[in-house]
């Protein structure tokens, strides 16, 4: 399991404050040429073991980019419990609020990603399912008001809920992103400032509420007339759909590139997404420039190991920065 160094944290004044209420696992990823038949062995390529989960990997990105990160999960009492401390300590990520408990695993994903790219997940949460409500309010009681509220939907929705509540009434913005896909509690979309699926997340949020699905266009304005919250779908590498007050529907393409591996580039999306807000970029631009967060993160293996670094990440930060408040 791999860490690097984030660069230097810009001046804290100037700092978002984002606080996730998310998913930790420990990545179990297996390259192959192919995914094996049923009863079918097969020799991978190469294996490595890396830290993820769908919070943790926002997180991470959030604060590679500048932000002061903060995260509120529970671990296992396993061997993966103190390095994934470790991580988010080495990113600079505040783990005040990450418990280990006793009797538990800590989260983990099985991965397998194809010659192109394409990649395969089974995720195990262990403990990430015991996070609570309470735990959210003892988080919030002690943490500062965040600009940004960021949620996903690998640990409990009570705990989701009360994490939105607790934003809504400190003014912050509230994101979800709602996967893997799943029912979801009309209260949590109702206190949701921002929607990010993928394109087949969001089908099957239309599916729920009823909506027939006549093409991507008509369906994400349906969708938008029964939702408070701005959407943004994302849709690989064909870029991404924005829909809000001011833009019904947007598209928004994505920077070409040759992909290595497509793990995490959803999350760094999202995390880049959420800071860019946090900071005060338009919606419009704030998908740009996830959307070459999320291109970047998809030319080198790994999860938050192929989240964008050094001279790359500082030209990405001087590039929200200067869409701040513009």
């Amino acid at each position: 399991m791999s860490r690097q160094e984030p660069l230097t944290d810009p001046d804290p004044v100037q700092q978002p404050v984002i606080t996730v209420v998310g998913s930790t696992m420990v990545d179990m990823i297996s390259y192959v040429d192919k995914i094996p038949a049923v009863g079918e062995t097969l020799r991978g390529l190469r294996f490595a073991l890396g830290f993820g989960g769908k919070g943790a990997n926002q997180a991470v990105m959030a604060a590679l980019l500048g932000g002061r990160v903060a995260i509120v999960n529970r671990l296992g009492d396993d061997m993966f419990a103190q390095p994934t401390i470790e991580n988010f300590r080495q990113f600079g990520v505040d783990v005040a609020h990450v418990e280990m408990l006793a009797g538990r695993s800590s989260g983990v994903a099985p991965i397998w990603v194809e010659a192109d790219g394409m990649n395969r997940i089974i995720i195990v949460p262990g403990a990430n399912e015991d996070i609570t409500p309470n735990d959210v309010d003892e988080a919030f009681d002690s943490l500062p008001d965040p600009d940004v509220v960021l949620c996903q939907l690998e640990i409990p929705l009570p705990a989701i809920h009360q994490a939105f509540l607790r934003g809504k009434a400190s003014g912050a913005i509230n994101i979800l992103n709602p996967a893997p896909a799943g029912p979801i509690d009309s209260e949590i979309v109702e206190l949701a400032t921002w929607m990010i699926p993928n394109e087949v997340e969001f089908g099957g949020l239309a599916h729920g509420i009823g909506l027939r699905q006549d093409g991507l266009e008509e369906t994400v304005r349906a969708f938008r007339k029964r939702i408070k919250a701005g959407l943004v779908v994302t849709l690989g590498g064909d870029g991404a759909i924005l829909s809000y007050a001011d833009e019904p529907y947007l598209a928004v393409p994505a920077k070409k590139v040759k992909a290595v591996d497509t793990t995490g580039a959803g999350d760094a999306f999202v995390g880049a997404f959420a800071y860019s807000l946090a900071i005060g970029v338009k919606p419009t631009e704030a998908v740009e420039l996830a959307s070459a967060c999320a291109a970047s993160s998809v030319t080198r293996p790994g999860t938050q190991t192929s989240f964008p670094r050094g001279e790359e990440l500082l030209g990405l930060r001087r590039m929200i920065g200067a869409k701040r408040g513009a």
